[in-house]
């Protein structure tokens, strides 16, 4: 028998991945932010909503429903180990950037991926409010509303332009003088990585261990867009791990990126 596709399979879960974020949106309009139920996870771990939980509920319904032998791994999901054992699994922000959605901006988005063995090989971050669907398959670039994107081409760290938390600017996380950087920032971490896969911004960076699922649909979405993404440590961003982390993220130009890593403190 032949074997599948990979390409095939790889826009097969976009095209899933596409039409269940669209669905997500469509649930989570339904809510209004700022009197939706709100209350803080244990751990402190943030805010959720009852849209979240219904986002997610709708997600894992429709997603594991067409993939049933892929692994599940949700912010809004108890998680289990039987995602290791799956050669490829969903990572799925219901909501990210709750506390924008709480607050009535339209900031916030839908992070949906699909990674196998480590990799990230289709992803779409959508946020509704703005109408914006960033999507990717592996090996086919990436595209805003189906219209090609690539990121910055930009070479000299003075001037860049950079998407951080304020955290991020501490003089010690950087080895000398703070760059000169033109500083912005965007509450969803899934829509700061998009923006600079568009090249409205030259690069991103957050110095904090990162959950997979606010950055996993990213990094697929800012390397098929031409940038450069790693850990905080020049490390190649895997995924699906059993403590569902990585050290942090730089994303830039690939130009910019081993400034950047140079720049910051180890």
């Amino acid at each position: 028998m032949q074997a599948p596709d990979p390409t095939a399979r790889d826009l097969a879960d976009l095209t899933l991945l596409a039409e269940a974020a669209r669905e997500a949106g469509r649930v989570a309009l339904q809510y209004t932010g700022p009197t939706a139920r709100a209350w803080d996870k244990p751990g402190n771990l943030g805010p959720v909503t009852e849209a979240d939980m219904a986002v997610n509920e709708m997600l894992e319904r429709e997603l594991r429903g067409a993939r049933p032998d892929y692994g599940w791994l949700s912010e809004e999901s108890t998680d289990s180990e039987a995602r290791l054992r799956c050669d490829r699994v969903f990572i799925v922000d219901p909501i990210d950037g709750t506390r924008s959605f709480i607050e009535g901006s339209g900031s916030w988005a839908h992070s949906l991926a699909v990674a196998e063995r480590g990799e990230v090989v289709a992803a779409v971050v959508y946020l509704p409010v703005k109408g914006k669907l960033y999507a990717a398959a592996r090996g086919q670039g990436a595209r805003l509303n189906n219209r090609p994107m690539r990121a910055s081409e930009r070479d000299s760290l003075d001037g860049a332009t950079l998407l951080a938390a304020k955290p991020a600017w501490d003089p010690q996380n950087w080895r000398g003088a703070v760059p000169q950087l033109i500083r912005h920032y965007r509450p969803s971490l899934a829509y700061r990585l998009s923006l600079v896969a568009e090249g409205r911004f030259d690069a991103m960076l957050t110095l904090r261990d990162s959950w997979e699922w606010d950055i996993a649909a990213g990094d697929l979405i800012l390397r098929e867009a031409g940038a450069t993404t790693s850990d905080r440590r020049g490390g190649t961003l895997r995924f699906n791990n059993p403590h569902p982390q990585v050290k942090g993220v730089v994303a830039s130009a690939p130009g910019l990126h081993g400034a950047l890593l140079a720049a910051l403190t180890p």
